[in-house]
């Protein structure tokens, strides 16, 4: 099963990182976060397949996390308001993300990619 890609066309790092998957051979399925925003149940599954904790999944940079103040918001937050925040809108997402069967990577590090998919 090729992995899953999922990106914001007009982020840099995402093409970054396709250009890098495609430089690899690697086939994947392309997701734009925007128009397919990652449900509830898709983003607790990642969460635990990624190993990482929920703030890593939010896009702290884009315009919308600053707009609605979540530096300071996040800390109160239990981790199913986080959640469900995060399924609000696909642009709080950090991006991108690559979802195999057994592990997600989120954001674009060529280190950890390499790793995970190259062994």
């Amino acid at each position: 099963m090729n992995p899953t890609f999922i990106c914001y066309e007009k982020c840099s790092t995402c093409q970054k990182a396709r250009k890098w998957l495609d430089v690899h051979g690697i086939s994947y399925a392309v997701r734009p976060i925007k128009e397919q925003r990652p449900t509830l149940e898709e983003l607790r599954s990642w969460q635990g397949k990624s190993g990482l904790p929920l703030k890593s999944f939010f896009n702290t940079s884009g315009l919308l996390y600053r707009q609605m103040e979540l530096t300071k918001r996040l800390p109160q937050m239990t981790d199913e308001e986080k959640l469900s925040l995060l399924a609000s809108d696909g642009m709080l997402v950090k991006r991108p993300l690559l979802i195999t069967e057994d592990r997600v990577l989120v954001g674009f590090k060529e280190n950890d990619w390499q790793q995970a998919l190259q062994g």
